[in-house]
């Protein structure tokens, strides 16, 4: 299976790489990883309600051309979408690969968050938590959920 990320910015801070690193690392035995950076636009300083839509919305595009829209499950991320617990992605992992699903991609927005028009192109819009994180952040927490969903998929201990 493929997993893909699309996420918004890249990663600048040697912390966050290596934490993306280390999971990326940890995955390779389980699934072919694909991270796709898109530009993140620029939004000017005290922006106005349109000028942030904008900025999404350019960011929209960025990340829309780079969907494979047939052959991929999309999902997007957003706190306002559907909570599963670590077990409930795992389950719903595992149904994706018993049911010969090929292809996942996992969108992650920019700072603003993602435009309608991605969230309304996604087959399921996740949510990790009400709480809203940094965008680089959210990457690593992807991945290492991604990979705890594995370890219980396989009844593998999970590292510590």
């Amino acid at each position: 299976m493929i997993l893909r990320i699309i996420a918004v910015g890249k990663l600048k801070e040697n912390y966050w790489q290596k934490g993306v690193e280390e999971y990326a690392n940890r995955l390779r035995p389980y699934v072919r990883l694909e991270i796709v950076e898109v530009l993140e636009a620029r939004t000017p300083e005290g922006a106005s309600p349109a000028e942030k839509e904008g900025v999404m919305e350019q960011e929209a595009e960025r990340i829309l051309e780079r969907l494979n829209k047939t052959e991929t499950m999309t999902i997007a991320l957003d706190r306002k979408g559907k909570a599963l617990n670590s077990e409930g992605l795992a389950k719903f992992l595992e149904v994706q690969i018993l049911e010969g699903r090929k292809e996942i991609t996992w969108i992650i927005g920019g700072p603003l968050g993602l435009a309608p028009s991605v969230i309304e192109h996604a087959d399921l819009v996740l949510s990790f938590s009400k709480l809203t994180f940094p965008h680089q952040m959210m990457r690593l927490i992807l991945l290492e959920q991604i990979y705890r969903s594995f370890r219980i998929i396989r009844h593998e201990p999970y590292h510590r």
